[in-house]
């Protein structure tokens, strides 16, 4: 399989199983809109195609009907495990999962701690453009503040995905102060 089949395919894999899944935001933007962005910012950021591919599909287990044997079966072991390494525990109460992300970042591969750069850029830009339904500014706050504490631990940080968090980060800062 090409590079440009195996992210054609991903992209595809993905629109398909979030087709019904919208954003939380005030606009209730179509999901494949994050996926989109994210793969786009690990594209531009160098990342090889296996990294892009599962920037697409980086939410499925979390939020979709998408299994890690699914991921195995479609796109190989190396998408599947990358996958699995950003998906949140769901099981888990909402702060558990919001510290043990901060905890694991530290001991990321480069390819995951790619993949959570680019997720916390399309999320921030994404609070910039819509903030989340009843999000008040200390709300977007707490989350700038989280994810910042999630990206400051990550290892081996790609500079293009920092500086782009940098910028994102600096213009909310702006919006929420």
């Amino acid at each position: 399989m090409t590079d440009l089949h195996l992210v054609t395919k991903a992209a595809h894999y993905a629109a398909q199983a979030h087709a019904e899944h919208r954003r939380k935001n005030i606009e209730a933007t179509p999901y494949i809109n994050h996926l989109a962005e994210v793969a786009e910012l690990l594209a531009s950021a160098g990342l090889p195609a296996f990294v892009v591919a599962a920037g697409y599909l980086h939410d499925t287990i979390e939020d979709v009907e998408v299994t890690y044997e699914m991921l195995h079966t479609e796109f190989g072991v190396a998408i599947a495990d990358l996958v699995l390494s950003v998906t949140d525990e769901k099981h888990l109460p909402r702060h558990a999962r919001k510290e043990r992300q901060v905890e694991h970042a530290a001991i990321a591969s480069p390819e995951t701690a790619a993949i959570k750069f680019a997720d916390k850029i399309s999320n921030l830009r994404s609070m910039v453009k819509s903030p989340p339904h009843g999000w008040n500014g200390a709300r977007v706050q707490e989350y700038v503040t989280w994810a910042h504490r999630v990206v400051s631990r990550l290892p081996a940080p790609n500079a293009y995905l920092v500086l782009r968090y940098e910028e994102t980060r600096l213009l909310l800062g702006h919006l929420v102060s």
